[in-house]
């Protein structure tokens, strides 16, 4: 019996032991949990001091030197103040350096503008004056051209007259044989077949000479002109005033306004 109070006593002492030693370990994370927080606490507040400092400190930068003169947080302050500051000055004179070259920049690419300008401005005249030489070289060939048609249209219209007047001046013979053949056919003969043949066949040579523009010149009763008329025989019987025609011996025609044959005339004298 009493080896098992012992036993009990023992085995109560150890739950007891165990306990208090649970209640320590919570107390020693409870502990710890409170100097992490308050270490985190502090170190957020250093953060922001930093920051703080550091706004200031770009403040007092760029206020210049007299704002470094005024900081009352010490010497360590004014010894970043000072650095501050000095970083600014360093900025500003890489700024200054920037702004130069800068400038250098854009006085170098003012200068190569005005060469590329003045490359350009001579190409435009250049290419303005051959396209000038050009037209104006386009211009001549295109006038000689036209010339050169109108003259062969000319050439052409000349020389197809010349060959009808050949052959017109070849074809009157046979017109003055109609008419004289007509002339003299009888009249009890005029209403027979071949008489009406001929008289057919003339008629058909009248109208050709139309078309072609081929007239005959009017003679008797006019006014003799020696640029229509040839005068081969003077009249001193009639009665009719001087240089009147009073016979037409030969027609005579034109073509086309140019006489191919002047008439042959009998004119009063």
């Amino acid at each position: 019996m009493a080896q098992e109070e012992n036993k009990t006593s023992s085995h109560e002492e150890d739950m007891k032991t165990t306990a208090e030693a649970a209640a320590q370990d919570r107390e020693v994370a409870e502990d710890a949990k409170k100097t992490e927080d308050t270490a985190s606490g502090a170190e957020n507040k250093t953060q922001e001091a930093a920051a703080s400092q550091a706004e200031a400190n770009a403040s007092a930068g760029k206020a210049g030197d007299g704002a470094g003169s005024q900081s009352a947080a010490g010497a360590s302050d004014e010894t970043e103040a000072a650095g501050a500051a000095g970083s600014a000055g360093d900025a500003d004179d890489g700024s200054a350096t920037g702004a130069s070259q800068e400038e250098t920049a854009g006085a170098d690419d003012a200068g190569t503008s005005g060469v590329t300008d003045v490359k350009l401005q001579k190409l435009k005249d250049e290419y303005e004056k051959k396209l000038k030489d050009e037209k104006d070289q386009y211009l001549r060939l295109f006038a000689e051209f036209d010339n050169f048609r109108k003259r062969s249209d000319k050439e052409k219209s000349q020389m197809f007259d010349m060959g009808a007047r050949n052959v017109l001046e070849k074809v009157l013979p046979i017109i003055d044989n109609f008419e004289r053949a007509l002339a003299t056919i009888p009249e009890e003969e005029k209403d027979k077949p071949f008489t009406k043949g001929v008289e057919g066949i003339y008629k058909q040579v009248q109208k050709m000479c139309d078309e072609l523009d081929v007239k005959p010149i009017e003679a008797e009763g006019k006014k003799f002109d020696p640029d229509f008329h040839n005068a081969v025989m003077t009249d001193t019987e009639s009665d009719v005033e001087e240089d009147i025609i009073t016979q037409d011996l030969q027609k005579g025609y034109t073509y086309k306004g140019q006489v191919i044959r002047h008439s042959m005339v009998k004119v009063k004298k």
